[in-house]
């Protein structure tokens, strides 16, 4: 049974990879990291199932819009043991607008990961960006 420290390792080593390729908008290389059936929900797709139905109403619309995608792996907690790991991370990026100009896009992402065949792929995923605090107009 892995141990706590290595069960980070695991964690650590999917969100590089994952990182990786949102970087450099690599769809093809993040499809093996994700279960075929993984239920997900983003920053644009509601709740998708299917790694198909992930690629297609989540990554094709954010990864090329955003750069420097970076998990904050001193956020990082791991809960799980050998048979399944849920992931908690905060990110940040930075979005591109239509003028080039960039702006802050921090996020918080929880992941379930599952042994499959000798590897941990994600069977769920949900990114989302952090909550902006309401005005003090909308709060009465």
């Amino acid at each position: 049974m892995p141990q706590p420290p290595e069960l980070d390792v695991i964690a650590r080593d999917f969100l590089l990879a994952m990182q990786a390729c949102v970087r450099d908008v690599d769809f093809a290389r993040a499809r093996p990291l994700f279960d075929p059936d993984v239920v997900a929900f983003g920053t644009v797709a509601r709740v998708v199932r299917g790694r198909d139905h992930l690629e297609a109403n989540q990554w094709r619309h954010v990864w090329p819009t955003i750069r420097a995608f970076t998990f904050d792996l001193e956020s990082l907690h791991c809960l799980g043991d050998e048979h399944g790991l849920c992931v908690v991370v905060a990110w940040d990026s930075l979005g591109v607008r239509a003028d080039g100009s960039t702006f802050a896009r921090p996020g918080r992402a929880t992941l379930l990961l599952e042994p499959r065949d000798g590897r941990w792929v994600a069977t769920h995923s949900h990114f989302s960006l952090v909550p902006t605090p309401p005005s003090p107009s909308t709060t009465g």
